[in-house]
C-alpha cells in the first residue's frame, strides 16, 4: 500500500504537460481582454463619429441660407461615409429658444456597437445645438 501512496504521490508532484495549459488559461484571458479594449474603442470611435456629425448638421442649418433638412441630410451624410448608413437610424431636427436666442437643436439616434459593428439600435443617442445665423 505504501509502494502505491508513494507512486501517486509522485505522479501528483510531476508538472509535466502543465506549460501548455497555463498557455490556454493565459492566452484566453490576454486575448478576451484585447477584444475588449478593441471593441471600448471602437464604441467612443463610433459615439464621437456620431456626435461630431450631429454637431456639423446643426451648424450647417443654422445658417441663414440653408433649411432644417439640410442639416438633417448633412448628418446622415457624414455618419454614412464615415461608418455607414444604418447607423443614423433616427435623425430630428428642431428649432428652439434657449437663454432668448434662437438655436437649432439636432438629435441622433444611433446603433451602439456591442460585438464587432452590431449592437442594440437606439441606444446611443446625441444631441447638438448651434445658434440661428440671420443676415439682420
Amino acid at each position: 500500500m505504501s509502494g502505491l501512496r508513494a507512486r501517486l504521490a509522485a505522479e501528483h508532484r510531476d508538472e509535466t504537460g502543465a506549460s501548455p495549459v497555463e498557455f490556454v488559461l493565459v492566452g484566453t484571458l490576454l486575448t478576451v481582454l484585447t477584444l475588449g479594449v478593441l471593441q471600448f474603442g471602437l464604441a467612443v470611435y463610433v459615439r464621437n463619429v456620431v456626435h461630431d456629425a450631429a454637431v456639423e448638421g446643426a451648424y450647417h442649418a443654422a445658417l441663414a441660407d440653408t433649411t432644417l433638412a439640410d442639416g438633417a441630410q448633412r448628418t446622415r451624410d457624414i455618419v454614412g461615409r464615415t461608418i455607414g448608413r444604418e447607423y443614423a437610424t433616427e435623425v430630428s431636427v428642431r428649432e428652439e429658444s434657449s437663454l432668448g436666442r434662437e438655436t437649432i437643436e439636432i438629435r441622433v439616434a444611433a446603433t451602439l456597437p456591442l460585438v464587432g459593428l452590431l449592437g442594440a439600435p437606439r441606444s446611443l443617442e446625441v444631441t447638438a445645438h448651434a445658434p440661428v445665423e440671420s443676415f439682420d
